[in-house]
């Protein structure tokens, strides 16, 4: 999760206030001396009152033989394990625990054998924090997810992007049959992701392969350019980058004499969903694609609708959203029309410095900004991606596709809400002529297409499901009708 006003993971994640980020840096652990007369090791559990929600932190602390303190933070509601802690120090009645790899901290007050009393710090801000020891952490259960062996083929495999010189890793699952099979290849949404889409704990894409293979479908999934096994720089990236990296995987399913080259299909979630068209379009090896939960309104539109329904659902109130919104909306002009990215660095880093000054902590905290975030938040607005992502209309694109289209929306999306995106994508496939495309939006579901109550993206990790059955036998319907 971001940090603050902006961020590209996840488009949405950039308007909710994220105080415990997930970082797996490696970080070596130090311990300093720790004090025998405190029965501190353990497991310990504590819930932070965030903007919206609640989020569970655990520290699990062990004496190490030297008689020193060591530990890792979990946030299960995040589906964040092993957090490295840089230093724990305990000084009479006293612990603090330091976080460099989320740049955070604890400080708490021993009470008893079962009780410290604390504060959490993190980007400037500052939340009470108890905890209390317990047996054992809570898990966080993906119920979905299959486990080996798999009734199967699945290879590990890499493909050229040659236009542009790297090296893209990804697997290949194959049905367990004989004969060619249709093809499907999944895209990502923003942000880098790996091949099974990770995010708080969920691996959609892992499931969604799972489900296709199974019912006869072989499926190509693969690590962003700069993520996991791939090689390249992610973050000079744009989404007209990643359709040449998909360009290079469907060539390489070309080569594949498993697969039949003429069912071969595109799956795209949230920015996938932009990819997929814009590849359908040039190519005309592609004989079908699947949109889930695709924009077909511009970036500049797309955020603005986010931060007025996530700051919504998030509790935040009428008026700091509408003073919010007309922030979001200077800068974002900015960002979108200027040439010069410095004059531009200067100005919106005026601005919010202007703002901050103007905002109480409460404001502050309620949109997820201080003074340490301001340049990290300039330098995201002006990234080549972001500025990209702003004036992109997907609607001309879409208008161009003639293949068949099957799209997916979840009715509690808040990332790209169905009720401002389905006429615009309907109105542009129907205005290009597209003759197959089915249009569906599911009661009760999120951005990630799983079961929710309000549709926030705080919801994301405490969900079990990582995507809903109906959806699943939905896509794999839809293609084996279009693929017979």
């Amino acid at each position: 999760m971001c940090k603050a006003l902006f961020s590209r993971a996840w488009w949405a994640d950039s308007f909710i206030v994220a105080l415990l980020l997930i970082s797996f840096l490696l970080v070596e652990v130090h311990a300093s001396n720790g004090n025998e007369e405190q029965n501190v090791p353990g497991i310990w559990q504590g819930t932070l009152v965030v903007p919206g929600g609640q989020l569970r932190v655990v520290f699990n602390i062990t004496q190490q033989p030297d008689g020193t303190l060591a530990a890792t933070i979990d946030s299960p509601d995040q589906g964040a394990t092993g957090i490295p802690v840089s230093e724990v120090r305990l000084e009479g009645d006293s612990l603090w625990v330091d976080v460099k790899a989320i740049a955070a901290s604890f400080q708490g007050e021993i009470e008893n054998d079962s009780t410290i009393a604390g504060v959490w710090q993190q980007s400037g801000v500052s939340l009470p924090l108890d905890l209390k020891r317990v047996e054992k952490a809570p898990q966080v259960r993906r119920p979905q997810e299959p486990e080996q062996p798999y009734p199967y083929h699945e290879e590990e495999i890499t493909f050229k992007n040659e236009k542009d010189g790297i090296t893209l890793a990804g697997t290949l699952t194959l049905p367990d049959t004989a004969g060619q099979f249709p093809a499907v290849m999944l895209l990502s949404g923003s942000g880098p992701q790996d091949r099974n889409e990770t995010v708080f704990g969920h691996r959609p894409f892992l499931i969604i392969a799972d489900y296709l293979t199974r019912n006869g479908i072989a499926v190509l999934r693969y690590d962003d350019r700069g993520v996991g096994a791939s090689t390249g720089d992610f973050s000079t990236a744009t989404t007209q980058d990643f359709v040449t990296d998909a360009m290079a995987a469907v060539g390489y399913l070309l080569t594949r004499p498993e697969i039949n080259s003429s069912r071969i299909g595109l799956i795209g979630h949230s920015e996938g969903g932009l990819v997929a068209p814009l590849v359908a379009s040039q190519s005309s090896d592609i004989a079908f694609i699947v949109l889930l939960a695709p924009p077909a309104v511009t970036g500049q539109e797309l955020l603005q609708l986010q931060a007025e329904l996530i700051t919504r659902a998030s509790g935040v109130s009428e008026a700091t959203i509408e003073e919010y919104l007309a922030l979001q909306d200077r800068i974002l002009k900015i960002a979108r029309e200027s040439n010069d990215v410095e004059k531009a660095r200067g100005q919106i880093k005026a601005i919010l410095e202007q703002a901050l000054a103007e905002m109480s902590e409460e404001e502050q905290n309620a949109i997820g900004l201080n003074a340490e975030l301001i340049d990290e938040q300039v330098d995201e607005v002006l990234s080549p991606w972001f500025r990209y992502f702003l004036s992109y209309d997907p609607r001309p694109t879409l208008s161009k596709v003639r293949c068949p289209v099957l799209v997916l929306y979840g009715e509690k999306d808040l990332q790209v809400p169905p009720k401002e995106n389905v006429p615009e994508l309907e109105m542009a496939l129907k205005g290009g002529g597209n003759k197959d495309y089915t249009i569906k939006v599911f009661p009760g579901l999120n951005h990630l297409f799983q079961t929710a109550d309000t549709g926030s993206p705080r919801e994301y990790g405490t969900i079990e499901e990582t995507i809903n059955p109906t959806v699943l036998e939905t896509i794999a319907q839809w293609i084996k009708q279009h693929t017979r």
